[in-house]
This record gives structure tokens, sequence and C-alpha cells, in this order.
């Protein structure tokens, strides 16, 4: 049974590369759980496929061991009565000083050394930086907490769902006084044990890693790039990123050009167009990207196959559908 359910797994996949291969990039809607019905005519337009849904990890496992949802469930039940596919992206990580979604044990118990690391973020053009948390992946007690949400994620949702994704690679914390044994090492090790754990529980559908940076890496100067990649080629993994900036210098110093090295060869590339992205502008227009700028780059440069935008991008709010 285990075997003929495998290979329905990758039967599904296969399938699922063959129809995304080679076609411009389809749309999907990036947001909120709760938000759904309020924005139901941008998820029933014939242009749109799907929807991503943050959930983040304290709302979905309310106290040790103890797992509800339901809210995933009402949210899967909605957009497939409108022929909508659901994409889950689970968070561990938060940009905002008061956000520390995690269950309350894992703050409190000794063995997971507080749970959460303050990070700081600069989201966007020209914004102030902020701060927010990250959760200890490298600690290996609150990474194998996390790993059992995922796999509880699975037994309910696999080959129901459309995919999975696991959050950004990029955090910035003060290392000089960590004391949670961080090291870069660490991390990288830490989140290839989650993706690959997250693929060995979802069989049937996707499972995708959004990777922008890693700490202490630029230009791949420790192979962290360069092995996530061909982990996830060997393995049918799809990746992604939390922002599509054409030609952005940071990303084509790190993700960028493995995104475009991988055209055409990794099961999956999915990526967004989240508010920050809204904000940068096109030095040869001066004016912020157009989604035809979006998607062209995506397309042709990166190989998107599912773009996820959010739900303040102006040709969302065009009654007008392409």
């Amino acid at each position: 049974m285990k075997r003929m359910i495998g290979r329905l797994g990758l039967a599904l996949l296969v399938f699922g590369f063959c129809f995304f291969k080679g076609q411009t990039p389809q749309n999907y809607i990036y947001t909120s759980s709760g938000d759904l019905q309020e924005i139901e005519k941008m998820i029933t337009r014939k242009d749109v496929g799907g929807v991503q849904i943050v959930y983040n990890w304290r709302a979905l496992e309310t106290s040790k061991d103890v797992y509800d949802f339901s809210v995933i469930e009402k949210d899967l039940q909605y957009l497939t009565s409108l022929h909508k596919k659901l994409f889950i992206q689970l968070q561990d990580r938060f940009f905002e000083p008061q956000a520390r979604y995690i269950p309350d044990y894992v703050l409190n118990e000794k063995e997971y050394t507080g749970g959460l690391v303050a990070q700081y973020d600069n989201p966007g053009e020209n914004k102030p930086v902020g701060s927010g948390w990250v959760t200890q992946q490298w600690n290996p007690a609150v990474r194998m907490r996390y790993q059992k949400l995922i796999g509880e994620l699975a037994k309910k949702f696999d080959g129901k769902i459309q995919g999975i994704n696991l959050p950004e690679t990029s955090i910035d914390i003060d290392m000089k006084k960590d004391k949670t044994n961080f090291s870069c090492d660490r991390y990288f090790q830490a989140e290839l044990d989650n993706l690959k754990f997250a693929k060995s529980v979802f069989h049937q559908s996707y499972v995708l890693q959004y990777v922008n940076f890693f700490p202490c890496e630029w230009e791949n100067d420790h192979q962290y790039m360069s092995r996530l990649f061909d982990f996830a080629d060997k393995n049918n993994i799809g990746l992604g990123g939390p922002d599509i900036v054409p030609d952005k210098k940071a990303q084509m110093k790190n993700s960028y050009p493995f995104f475009n090295k991988y055209k055409g060869k990794l099961s999956l590339v999915a990526m967004a167009v989240q508010e920050p992205t809204l904000t940068y502008t096109n030095p040869k227009t001066k004016k912020p990207f157009t989604k035809e700028e979006f998607v062209s780059y995506a397309q042709d440069y990166l190989g998107v196959n599912i773009i996820f935008w959010s739900v303040e991008s102006p040709w969302l709010r065009d009654p007008k559908i392409d």
C-alpha cells in the first residue's frame, strides 16, 4: 500500500510539473486566514488559480500535542467550493515586536531555551528597520516539535492541499549576544532537516522551501545556496521566495542566479509579490514595477510557475480580467 501511495504521489508531482512547465506563471493570492470572504471577488477571478494562506505555529498547536486545524479545514472547504486550490505557508518567524506566535510550552519550558530569538528586518524600499522573532530551529528540541506539527498536518491534508511551504531562509540575529548555541552551519542544517522531514511525510502535495539569503553567506561562499538547490533538484522539492524584484542587487548575489541556473529543473518554483515588494521602483521608469514587469522577470529569468500576489496588488482591484 505504501509503495502504491508513493507511486501515486510521484505521478501527481510529475503531472503537476508538466502542467506548470513552460506556461505563463499561474496567479495565486497571498493572504492571511480569516480574510477569504472579504476578497471573494478576487479569488473567483478566472485568472486566479488559488490562495496561499499563512498559518502560524501557535494557532495550530494550542498546547503540547493538542492540534487545532479547524481554520485550515474551513479555508480548504471554502476554497474547494469555489474550485480554487490551497497552499499553506507554515510560519515560524515573525516581523513585528509583539508577534511571538509559537506555543507557550516552547516559549517557557527550559529545554527550548526561550523558543524565539530577536531578529531584525528591513522590508521593502525606504522602509524603517523593524524587529521581530525567529524560532530556534537550530535547537534540536524545538525542531522536533516543529516537525511533529508538520507530520500532523501531513496526516490530515496530504493530497488535499496543493502544497505546503516553509518560510524564507533569511534571518538577521545578533550573534554576539546569542546564548542559544546558534551557528550558521547549524541553522543551515536545521533548515535542510525540516525540509527533508516535510518531504518524507507529504507524498502527494507539493513541498516548497522559500529561499532568499542565508546568514553568514554572500555569493554562495559557504555553499549553502548551491547545496540547497542541489538537494531540492535531487529530491523533487520546490523552491521559491518571498519577493520578486527584477534584478535586485542583493538577490542577484544570492538566490536569483540559482533559480536561473535551475530553470525548468525543479518540481515547482513559486514566488511572491508581497506588500513590501510593491514598494520597489523600476530604475528605468522611476515608477513602481508593473504586473507585466513582475511576470516577465519571474517567467523569463527565474522560471516561476506560480506567483503569490498580495491583495494590495493594483491589478487585482481592476474589475477587468486579463
